[in-house]
């Protein structure tokens, strides 16, 4: 299970909505092995394309070196689908690289709605997760 803060939650989504009609993606940071996300860490679609997202891999290395150097990992990876559901596609699959992390999608193809969902990814299986939101 997933387990937010409304901040957080509320950030990730506004992310999304901003970058609409583009992907917006980022990372939530937290102490190493607490499963625990904290810092909001906004990153730029290098692809800047409503349908594929992808770090900017100068940014991702600074990122991930600072979250090394603060005793961090990431507890999160989120994107935003525009027009489809929040369920990873296939490259989304593809490129789940970190075998802690939850991978959050967010989908804005519903300007009223965001959908929020939440995703274990390892080895090419997919396991949806439920999000507990915490005021």
């Amino acid at each position: 299970m997933l387990t937010i803060s409304r901040d957080l939650y509320d950030k990730i989504v506004a992310h999304a909505r901003k970058d609409h009609p583009d992907e917006a993606c980022g990372v939530l940071a937290g102490p190493a092995g607490s499963d625990h996300p904290e810092r909001f860490i906004p990153m730029e679609n290098a692809e800047r394309s409503p349908t594929f997202y992808r770090f900017d891999s100068t940014e991702q290395f600074k990122v991930w070196r600072e979250m090394d150097d603060r005793d961090e990992e990431p507890v999160v990876i989120y994107h935003s689908h525009t027009a489809t559901e929040a369920y990873p596609s296939r490259t989304d699959i593809s490129y789940a690289s970190e075998p802690n992390a939850h991978y959050v999608l967010v989908s804005t193809r519903d300007p009223d709605r965001a959908e929020f969902r939440s995703y274990r990814i390892l080895d090419g299986q997919v396991d949806e997760e439920p999000v507990s939101v915490t005021e």
